[in-house]
């Protein structure tokens, strides 16, 4: 991986980068630093592999050379932070490593200088030992050095900076927006900070520059864009951190074609750069409700088949009353042929726990035999004819595993999706160095939320619906995903521009004109002195960079991520503050301070 480092300015320190010296340098005096990566004693000679962020330079300490000199060679220990100078010479033949892109030369050091020590490090620098998550982040500038996390920060720059220099040839202006904001709802909790100033009054951290870039749009600013820093206060996974950086866009006078367009452009430079092989663009799409069906999530991973499919007419009718009731209750049955496999009654019974896990009750499951019938604790309840219609839908033939879920399709599909995940890994399926690439088209603009008895957005209140404003269910957004290896990496839509589309939408989700005024009174008066048609949309640079590198968690590719429940092992994050300070802000604890009396 390219270090992206100039030749560095000569100095008390180095005048040359570890990394970068090769064959040709023999001959020539250098003067190199970094740490001890490793020390080895051969027989009266030490070797040193010395680490800079370009890679590893091997030094040779010859005893002839000075007792001084070798004594503090011999007294060097990993971590240690050194300078030396001396000659670039070439190995021997049988000497040459390999393996290491410097491996055909060392340095045979004249002066030593040893310019910090350092105490034995609580993990191994040298190696990718797997060590806890716990122990990296509380020693996370240790943690730095380790190859792995370097270059992965290393090709998150890449990304960000090619990001950067694409978008302004295009004529893009990079501009910062408020990070104290006031609370708005986009689908999160906000992390709300305190204003000395007002008592009883708080900020809030924007969990995305929404609002802002619009009104960017609207003063004409035509095309903005900004490496933003954003934050959620929701519950984390391995792809969510609560602060986290997203590339954020936004243009005027376009449609969705003109953005998707742009953004292909863009990010065919963004894959390139990060190494990941995807299929030149334009891309496919694929609307929503066929993503819900075929693979029971939005975001699907289209590395491997192992297509939903939806046989409720086929077995309509039998005397299975468990799919009976379900069908009869508007519900659906769907399946999966999970192709010719060997599964043991064990692991079939372990399906039920996946399922359960994502919100269903059951699975059923059968092996299709040479005539056509099942062998299935259900087949009995069926029927032949019934048996083979599904096989018919299913493109089942002799020996594939079929799995079934049957319940209302809201159930059924985050279940499916769980399932069609799970056998995937558990086959092996998803070809290795493959990667899939989509956009998502044609949500539904609202769903329904059965709990609260309300319409909530399914992408944000700002995001402009096509269809009847009257008839909210069947209302669609003009919204796009871009969705690579089953992960979302980003997302977004065209705005609502008309002052009265944008009102009715508030409406629609339970917000009244004063309280719209209240909230969002700064856009929609601007909505009213003429706003152009604009769009944007916003990409998880976290996400990008893990995905490039190969990584499963974005942890692996932020310099300080939080843990799994937001906590940070470094700075001890989040903690108590004194009472004086809470008093500055009007605040008092509702915790009992340690010893204090129960009140």
């Amino acid at each position: 991986m390219s270090h992206g480092l100039p030749a560095p300015r000569a100095n008390a320190y180095r005048d040359a980068w570890n990394g970068d010296l090769r064959a040709a340098d023999a001959g020539s005096e250098k003067r190199v630093a970094g740490w001890v990566h490793r020390r080895r004693d051969h027989g009266g000679l030490i070797f040193i592999d010395l680490r800079d962020r370009t890679g590893l330079l091997q030094l040779v300490i010859n005893p002839e050379a000075g007792g001084e000199l070798f004594t503090a060679a011999e007294h060097l220990r990993s971590e240690h932070v050194i300078t030396v100078t001396g000659a670039i010479e070439t190995r021997d033949a049988q000497n040459v490593n390999p393996n290491m892109p410097t491996g055909e030369i060392e340095l045979r050091v004249a002066t030593l200088e040893v310019l910090a020590t350092a105490e034995t490090p609580p993990f191994p620098v040298d190696s990718e030992t797997k060590v806890s998550e716990e122990i990296r982040l509380k020693h996370r500038a240790i943690d730095l050095r380790r190859q792995g996390l370097r270059d992965a920060l290393i090709l998150r720059s890449q990304i960000t900076n090619v990001m950067r220099q694409d978008l302004v040839e295009q004529g893009f202006l990079e501009i910062e927006t408020p990070i104290l904001t006031r609370s708005t709802p986009e689908g999160a909790r906000d992390f709300l900070v305190p204003s000395r100033n007002s008592p009883g009054s708080v900020y809030a951290l924007p969990q995305s520059p929404q609002l802002f870039k619009q009104l960017l749009m609207m003063g004409g600013l035509e095309r903005y864009y900004q490496i933003a820093r954003c934050f959620r206060d929701e519950d984390l996974r391995a792809d969510r951190q609560p602060e986290f950086t997203q590339l954020d866009i936004e243009m005027s006078f376009v449609t969705e074609d003109d953005v998707i367009a742009e953004m292909e452009r863009l990010m065919t430079k963004v894959f390139e750069v990060g190494g990941l092989d995807v299929a030149p663009a334009p891309w496919p799409r694929m609307n929503y409700d066929e993503a819900l069906l075929k693979y029971g999530n939005d975001r699907p991973d289209l590395r491997f088949g192992l297509e939903i499919k939806d046989i409720s007419e086929a077995i309509s009718g039998s005397d299975f009353k468990v799919f009976e009731s379900v069908i009869a209750g508007g519900g659906v049955v769907r399946a999966i042929n999970a192709g010719q496999r060997e599964f043991p009654r064990k692991e079939l019974d372990n399906l039920n726990e996946v399922a359960q896990r994502h919100g269903g009750k059951a699975v059923a499951w059968a092996f299709v035999q040479e005539d056509g019938t099942w062998r299935s604790p259900i087949a009995k309840f069926l029927g032949e004819e019934r048996m083979k219609a599904a096989n018919e839908v299913l493109e089942a033939s002799t020996g594939d595993l079929l799995i079934f879920v049957g319940d209302q399709a809201k159930v059924v599909a985050p279940v499916l999706s769980a399932l069609r995940l799970h056998l995937a890994a558990h086959f092996g399926l998803v070809p290795e160095g493959e990667h899939s690439i989509t956009w998502i088209v044609d949500f539904p603009m609202f769903e329904y939320n059965e709990d609260e008895g309300r319409w909530d957005a399914l992408h944000h209140p700002f995001t402009a619906p096509t269809g009847d404003l009257s008839d909210p269910g069947s209302l669609r957004s003009r919204a796009y995903d871009l969705v690579v290896d089953g992960s979302e990496l980003g997302g977004g839509s065209i705005r609502i521009n008309d002052p009265a589309v944008q009102s009715r939408v508030l409406e629609i989700l339970g917000i009244d004109a004063d309280e719209a005024q209240d909230r969002f009174g700064f856009l929609l008066d601007a909505l009213k002195y003429g706003a152009p048609p604009h769009g944007g949309i916003a990409f998880g640079i976290d996400r990008i960079a893990a995905t490039c590198a190969g990584r499963e968690s974005i942890r692996d590719v932020i310099a300080f991520p939080k843990t799994a429940t937001g906590g940070d092992p470094l700075t001890g994050a989040p903690d108590a503050v004194d009472a004086k300070q809470l008093r500055e802000l009007g605040l008092k604890s509702l915790v009992a301070e340690p010893g204090a009396p129960a009140a």
